[in-house]
């Protein structure tokens, strides 16, 4: 058994592959300083955590920390808004972004396409302090949405939008389409560019309309980026774009129960209460639940088609 040992551990540093592991070397010490030596802060979630003792000397206080994200009377209303708000971004930008990466795929003029290309993807490069800042131009009490309203209405308005619950759960589905989507786009137009011809021109022969050569044709080839895109966003299922719930609604306390997410709730009660173990209760909560998100959606996929699972 020694021997056979010796000799696989011969065959796996074999000089052959020197080049690859030199290649991989860079990726492996990047991994293991930013992704690996970090997870020592998982003890951090089980300590009242004092920087001055460190990880190894700070007081140990069990689930305490779990208890007091989920005792709070909060609790249901944010993690009810993370869960579906994610739902609703998964589901509206998969259809937009497949959407429209058929209809520019169907363009006659590859320069008009790329034209469009270019107007989706823009709003992928703002950050959200600059969608913030622009909105709030449209959305103040004197702002752009009021002074269309009073000139349609004949009277003015001063709606101050920030205080109002109804407007802000489409809104923010809207707006997180309409920076995000640009990039989806670009990777559903990769694959269907990617199709050959001669299944649309068999297809026209046939008599095929262009919803039958859609629905026969390029979403059967577009179903394992479509599968992979879905597990890859179960995994953040309980995580909730922070830049957008925070920035965009100017965190107005007023329509906390409708844009509040585990994200904002978590850093407000940070910088209130400087309670550094229940920011790492919540952030290991959100990483093993999307982790089991992610496992049960690939186990899923695995069941109806093998073939398109992730691993």
């Amino acid at each position: 058994m020694h021997v056979a040992r010796k000799r696989t551990w011969r065959r796996f540093f074999n000089k052959e592959f020197a080049p690859l592991y030199l290649m991989a070397l860079p990726v492996f010490v990047y991994l293991l300083i930013f992704n690996y030596a970090p997870m020592v802060g998982v003890l951090m979630a089980f300590q009242r955590f004092n920087s001055a003792l460190g990880f190894f000397r700070s007081q140990f206080v069990g689930l305490r920390n779990f208890r007091f994200l989920f005792s709070t009377t909060d609790a249901y209303i944010i993690t009810r808004n993370t869960v579906l708000y994610n739902v609703a971004y998964i589901v509206t930008g998969m259809f937009l972004s497949i959407t429209v990466a058929i209809v520019l795929s169907s363009l006659r003029t590859k320069r008009t396409g790329k034209v469009y290309q270019t107007i989706y993807m823009m709003p992928y490069f703002l950050s959200w302090a600059a969608v913030g800042i622009a909105l709030n131009a449209f959305l103040a009490s004197r702002g752009i949405i009021n002074q269309v309203i009073g000139s349609i209405t004949g009277e003015p308005t001063r709606t101050n939008w920030y205080l109002v619950r109804s407007f802000w759960p489409p809104f923010l589905i809207f707006i997180k389409n309409w920076k995000e989507i640009g990039y989806s786009v670009v990777l559903y137009l990769a694959i269907i560019s990617g199709i050959p011809t001669e299944f649309y021109e068999a297809a026209m022969i046939d008599g095929a309309t262009k919803f039958q050569q859609t629905r026969f044709i390029t979403i059967p080839h577009l179903r394992f980026i479509i599968s992979i895109s879905l597990i890859l966003a179960m995994r953040g299922i309980v995580s909730g774009d922070f830049g957008l719930h925070f920035i965009v609604t100017r965190d107005s306390g007023p329509i906390y129960p409708v844009t509040d997410i585990i994200d904002t709730y978590v850093y407000r009660s940070l910088i209130q209460l400087q309670n550094v173990g229940m920011s790492a209760a919540a952030n290991l909560y959100q990483s093993v639940i999307g982790m089991v998100m992610m496992l049960v959606a690939n186990w899923t996929v695995t069941k109806i088609d093998p073939d398109n699972a992730f691993f």
